[in-house]
């Protein structure tokens, strides 16, 4: 028995050898015709994928800090939890999902975080029905895999594309987002009204419902059009990766200063997008515009988004770094605009919309900087650590909000946010020369 198990192990290891040579062979004999066009494919599987992520997200967690308040009270300051606990989820799940990459490649790693999403929204649902907060939560760490997902999504647009062109790439996957995330809190009331018609749910279950069904839906795309898998192709998987844990990848990110800024770009625009953005529903409900509220986040998301295709063609042309700046200036300004909205709802529009295309600039400058500042031996890992740092930090604000808020109020929530994007402008305008903007650089190609 232990010969024959011995036999079947060793036969295992021979057809994963096989594989990978293949693999490897395959990626090497690609011309550059063929790298092109299975790159467009990926490029086309990865955009279906967020389109369909983006929309469950959007449709349910605009409405977590709401489940909050009818389980807890209105006046709860845990308003932002809800927010808390999916990006904690996705920070915790980057690196779940980047260990499964590096084994298995793209394929394996999106589409397990998409199911596991599926599963935390139905067990959301079950907390809602029940009223009970312990299994509410429960599902949304779980349902944080799907955002986890979709970032990740982004690193694997670059993992064939040409070096000149990665933001670009990376910016058709974020826009992508933009159908699902601008529509998906647009579906809540007919999910709402689905929900409590057809199948007799609370109000605030027919959205996690839908979440599921979508979030299922992507994991079948990943799974059957995901092929031939980018990272694998690109011979990713057989670079033998460098086993470091979180406080070595956090090493090998501040090692140079690129990857400081990168690093601390990401962070300082999720941390001051969460921050803002999670208290904005609950500061107009308590002012009676909840009605306008859907409209609020749909236009902060269709910042975060839409404009991904410019924002990644003004990365590979003006510079990453330049990117940054333009980031840190445009939070600068939507933070001010909130701080100064008063109880009405005028200015939130626009101050919204501007906080999402500086969290866009961000994200795309940064990630892309972190890419061309690592190892190939240890990117994967690196890009798991990145998001984990940015969606825990992202989740630290989203959490503390609610008593930001409740002890200061939402105008100083907001000052707080244009002190940090402050920093973050001073930060890379100041830097070294290396990493340092340049006025000539804003305007001229690289």
């Amino acid at each position: 028995m232990r010969s024959r198990g011995s036999h079947h192990v060793a036969s295992l290891l021979v057809r994963k050898e096989r594989r990978h040579e293949r693999d490897e062979r395959a990626s090497h004999s690609l011309s550059p015709v063929d790298r092109v066009l299975v790159q467009r494919r990926v490029l086309r599987v990865l955009i279906g994928g967020q389109v369909v992520g983006a929309a469950a997200l959007g449709s349910s967690v605009t409405i977590g800090a709401f489940v909050v308040q009818d389980i807890l009270g209105d006046d709860t300051p845990f308003g932002g939890v809800a927010t808390a606990t999916v990006t904690m989820g996705t920070a915790f799940m980057s690196q779940v999902l980047a260990r499964i990459m590096i084994r298995r490649g793209r394929r394996g790693g999106l589409q397990t975080g998409y199911l596991l999403a599926a599963l935390g929204g139905v067990i959301a649902m079950f907390g809602v029905e029940r009223g009970s907060l312990w299994w509410f939560l429960s599902g949304l760490f779980l349902f944080g895999n799907g955002q986890a997902a979709n970032l990740l999504a982004r690193y694997a647009a670059t993992d064939l594309a040409e070096p000149a062109e990665r933001s670009s790439a990376m910016s058709y996957v974020v826009f992508a987002s933009t159908f699902g995330a601008v529509f998906g809190p647009l579906l809540i009331r007919p999910f709402q009204w689905a929900g409590e018609s057809w199948f007799g749910l609370a109000p605030y279950s027919g959205p996690w419902l839908a979440s599921s069904v979508f979030l299922s839906l992507a994991a079948l795309n990943t799974a059957i059009r995901l092929r031939p898998d980018p990272l694998v192709l690109s011979g990713g998987t057989l670079v033998a990766p460098v086993q470091i844990g979180v406080v070595d990848a956090v090493r090998a990110i501040i090692s140079t200063g690129t990857g400081r800024l990168a690093l601390t770009a990401m962070v300082v625009s999720q941390v001051t997008m969460v921050a803002v953005m999670t208290m904005t529903p609950v500061h107009l409900r308590l002012h009676g515009h909840e009605d306008v509220s859907p409209y609020v986040v749909s236009l902060h998301i269709a910042g975060m988004f839409a404009f991904s295709p410019l924002v990644g063609r003004y990365s590979d042309r003006f510079g990453r770094v330049n990117a940054i700046a333009v980031s840190a200036l445009l939070l600068v300004i939507a933070s001010a605009m909130s701080a100064l909205s008063g109880e009405g709802d005028i200015m939130l529009f626009p101050s919204l919309w501007l906080l999402g295309i500086g969290w866009n600039f961000g994200l795309i400058g940064g990630s892309s900087l972190l890419v061309e500042s690592l190892d190939e031996s240890v990117r994967v890992r690196v890009q798991g650590t990145a998001d984990l740092l940015m969606s825990f930090c992202g989740g630290l604000a989203g959490f503390s909000s609610g008593f930001i808020r409740r002890a200061v109020g939402f105008h100083l929530l907001s000052a707080g946010s244009l002190v940090l994007a402050g920093v973050l402008l001073v930060y890379v305008v100041a830097g070294s020369g290396h990493v340092r903007p340049t006025v000539a650089g804003l305007l001229r190609p690289r």
